[in-house]
């Protein structure tokens, strides 16, 4: 599963729109539910400050 690295996201909201199962949230750092979250990886590619593993 993914994890976001709390202390480099910068809660641009980037990886939300790109996540095709709506498993990301975004307030102040972005939340991954893992029970809707599919591993496709969308979201690594697509976030600018490289936050999510």
């Amino acid at each position: 599963m993914v994890s976001v690295k709390e202390s480099e996201c910068v809660a641009c909201g980037a990886c939300v729109d790109v996540c095709p199962e709506g498993a990301i949230t975004c307030d102040d750092i972005a939340v991954i539910d893992a029970g809707k979250c599919i591993d496709c990886g969308a979201c690594i590619d697509e976030c600018p400050s490289a936050a999510i593993e």
